[in-house]
């Protein structure tokens, strides 16, 4: 075993792992990477076909980013947001409203003002804040301002984050930390107890035969809650597609309907786009042959305009971590006061705002919003949607659901009765393992195995991701 793989052996404690399973093998040390691809300790080479847990943009070691971060080494790493203000914070702040706010299609609010944080369970734990005492302070302080998300959602692993999450297996051993939301119906249109259609060899959401029953059930929620008194305060959401439920995508029409329901009921909307901003979900193709991408967010590609908008992952180009809450200028008056009045957000951290984290993102934002790049995410989506077509000669897959250039395959025993595998089984696991010998890295959510390659990826290596994913299937599941 390498000294470096004994070393995380002897010492490393890995998020969601097993390690008792951990231990039993060698792990793949990661030593550098290049575009698409990562290279071991041992030179082997792997595609990296989940952007490196979803948060690679533009490939590794990309030049623009490079240089942009050395520069910035040149004159200071980091120095503290509270009491100071930097460079490229504040250049990065404007940015970042003016891609928020796109010149037409959007309706309001206006989203115009950014609080930086560390990562995407921060940026959801500052809105969920936010919100919580800006409902307090419109509305009353009682009764207590309740909140109101999808069934199997994830937010994040801080406590409030983690309050907003209804996936027993991750949040259930942390009851007794947590404080009550709601959860609502998902549009799982796959599973969907109301989707009367027979299984087909296509997405599950284009031969649906329902009627919208999961809009109703969301209305019916909201409703409830308004007779009681006490209407919700935020409906937290992830835009198009839901991630560690299983990369469950929302139907055409549902994200709009849903939040002019929300809307109707005097709810705030938190978009979670932790995973699916920055271009994510893929391009309009109105703007495929334009000089500038402007629909960046995945909430935009229904015209819907949150109060709160929670950003990270992507925030940098995959290089560090930092995040981003865009909220308005009238949830930011709500904590205007004179000192002695004690309204300040009181709320932080000691990274906040960092230098490094700032041009890394300014940089990253530049390239999306080139007509060049633009093109490239529409030719990869194009690319990796042929590609997937040939998963459904596989008795094994039973959904294959796209959104943009996020992809999620859903493994079965037979896709004729829809029969899962069981968690036990560990077949996503599996499938994966045999992936990784191919030289191809992802990692599945149970039995869905997630493709999210980096936007630099060329049609040739998503065809090895599709055919090493196939290959896997056949070896680890037949």
């Amino acid at each position: 075993m390498h000294k470096l793989a004994q070393l995380d052996h002897k010492f490393i404690w890995h998020p969601f792992t097993q390690m008792r399973e951990w231990l039993r093998h060698e792990p793949i040390v990661i030593v550098r990477g290049k575009g698409a691809v990562i290279e071991d300790v041992y030179g082997n080479k792997y595609l990296d076909a989940n952007a490196s847990i979803w948060t690679n943009l533009h490939g590794h070691n990309h030049p623009k980013i490079n240089a942009a971060i050395r520069r910035q080494l040149s004159k200071i790493a980091h120095s503290s947001a509270l009491g100071l203000a930097n460079e490229p914070a504040s250049l990065l702040a404007a940015k970042l409203v003016a891609a928020v706010n796109p010149r037409s299609g959007i309706s309001n609010p206006k989203l115009g003002k950014v609080f930086f944080s560390d990562d995407g369970s921060t940026a959801v734990e500052v809105a969920l804040k936010l919100a919580y005492e800006f409902t307090r302070r419109t509305r009353g302080p009682r009764p207590e301002p309740r909140f109101i998300s999808l069934q199997n959602a994830y937010h994040g692993d801080t406590v409030g984050a983690v309050s907003l999450g209804h996936i027993d297996l991750f949040h259930k051993p942390f009851a007794g930390l947590l404080f009550k939301t709601d959860t609502v119906m998902a549009p799982y249109c796959y599973r969907c107890r109301f989707n009367r259609a027979k299984p087909e060899r296509a997405d599950a959401r284009d031969y649906r035969k329902c009627n919208w029953e999961c809009i109703s059930k969301l209305e019916q929620a909201f409703a409830r809650q308004r007779k009681r008194g006490n209407p919700y305060a935020a409906f937290v959401f992830e835009p198009l597609i839901q991630g560690a439920a299983g990369m469950i995508p929302q139907p055409a029409g549902w994200l709009q309907r849903a939040a002019e329901i929300a809307r109707g009921h005097g709810a705030l909307l938190i978009a979670d786009e932790v995973m699916t901003g920055f271009g994510r979900c893929g391009v309009p193709k109105s703007e495929i042959r334009t000089t500038k991408s402007e629909i960046l967010f995945a909430s935009h590609h229904e015209n819907v305009q949150p109060d709160f908008l929670c950003l990270a992952k992507g925030l940098t180009g995959g290089y560090l971590p930092m995040a981003a809450t865009l909220t308005t200028q009238a949830v930011f008056d709500a904590f205007l006061g004179e000192y002695h009045e004690f309204k300040t957000f009181f709320h932080g951290h000691s990274y906040t705002a960092n230098q490094l984290g700032a041009v890394a993102a300014l940089a990253s934002l530049e390239i999306l919003q080139s007509a060049a790049s633009a093109r490239a995410r529409a030719q990869l989506e194009q690319a990796l949607r042929h590609e997937l077509q040939n998963l459904w000669a596989l008795p094994q897959v039973g959904d294959i659901r796209q959104v943009g250039l996020i992809a999620g395959i859903e493994l079965v025993r037979d896709w004729r009765t829809r029969e899962p595998f069981d968690l036990r089984d560990r077949a996503g696991w599996r499938v994966c393992q045999a992936m990784a010998r191919r030289g191809v890295i992802t990692r599945p959510i149970g039995n869905v195995v997630v493709l999210m390659p980096p936007y630099c990826t060329t049609a040739v290596q998503v065809r090895k991701i599709v055919r090493a994913l196939a290959q896997s299937i056949r070896e680890a599941l037949a």
